[in-house]
């Protein structure tokens, strides 16, 4: 089996956050919208439907379990969860949190507006939140034990 690895560019574009049982859980670098990404940890998987019935439910409870969270996390009017992978192929299932008032509402935010990447501190508080949400879920492995 092959060793996973995170594509390049979801490598530059986003923080790690930690690990659920199958996904990589990833924000967005973009402070103008609450913006997370799942990656199963499988290499080689561009679709869902390629992965064993097994990882198919596990990303469904974890994407479900992360998109409940943010909702009540941030307050979200609507939550907009997708797997497009027109430009970066591996899976990766992305959870944003969108208010009517944010910059690309009503549109998809993909390309919409540049990045505006987090201060530390803003980046610091938006851990922090996380940390207090997701310690109910004792699988989850952080990926800095400073959060």
């Amino acid at each position: 089996m092959s060793r996973f690895e995170l594509d390049p560019q979801l490598a530059r574009d986003c923080v790690v956050v930690g690990d659920f049982p199958v996904c990589r859980l990833l924000l967005m670098n973009d402070s103008q919208y609450p913006w997370f990404i799942l990656v199963p940890r499988v290499q080689g998987v561009e679709e869902i439907y390629q992965l064993d019935e097994t990882d198919q439910q596990q990303l469904l409870f974890e994407s479900s379990y992360l998109a409940e969270m943010l909702q009540v996390l941030f307050s979200a009017e609507k939550m907009n969860v997708a797997a497009l992978g027109n430009v970066v192929r591996q899976l990766h299932v992305h959870h944003v949190v969108r208010y009517s008032t944010d910059a690309a509402w009503p549109a998809p935010v993909w390309g919409k507006h540049p990045a505006r990447p987090y201060t530390d501190e803003a980046l610091s508080e938006v851990m922090q939140k996380l940390k207090k949400s997701i310690s109910d879920m004792p699988s989850f492995q952080w990926a800095h034990t400073d959060v």
